[in-house]
């Protein structure tokens, strides 16, 4: 009688973790997201949560940062989503660098502002496939890295010990 009643607990225990089944989600990312990957974010970073692009045409979207010595980054994706194979510049910031990677399912752009820069500056990126143009209005406002540090203390000029 013992084993009947393991028996049925079994198939009570089954039939209870059916019952709790869902609907199979969305297939998973297969793309991994390291900690590396967002390591480094600068604190003052707004951007539009993801920026939809359009094949064979510009998109424009800003960019407001803190200079503290981190990037900021707009996401971008192909359809799926899949991230873009690469991105060219084709017109440079006149005060930062422009990094373009592949992060999990997306496709990042990152400005990383000169240090003690603060102020106003512009950047394109052209996508393939597909040629979609990003062209991205930033804002850069002075931060911690960017501030002037103040001058050292002047030291009293020594003088020689008497004997």
């Amino acid at each position: 009688m013992s084993a009947t009643l393991r028996l049925l607990g079994g198939l009570a225990l089954v039939a209870g973790l059916a019952g709790c089944a869902q609907e199979a989600a969305a297939p998973a990312s297969t793309r991994r997201v390291f900690f590396a990957d967002i390591q480094g974010q600068a604190r003052g970073c707004t951007v539009p949560r993801s920026v939809s692009l359009t094949p064979g045409q510009q998109t424009e979207s800003t960019m407001t940062l803190a200079n503290d010595g981190g990037w900021c980054g707009i996401t971008v994706s192909q359809p799926g989503p899949k991230p873009y194979d690469a991105g060219l510049l084709v017109q440079r910031p006149q005060h930062g660098r422009v990094h373009v990677r592949k992060v999990g399912d997306v496709t990042r752009v990152d400005y990383i502002p000169d240090a003690r820069f603060a102020g106003t500056d512009a950047f394109t990126v052209r996508m393939v496939p597909g040629n979609p143009a990003l062209r991205v209005a930033v804002t850069v406002q002075p931060g911690a890295a960017s501030a002037t540090a103040p001058a050292p203390a002047a030291t009293p000029a020594a003088t020689p010990a008497r004997r």
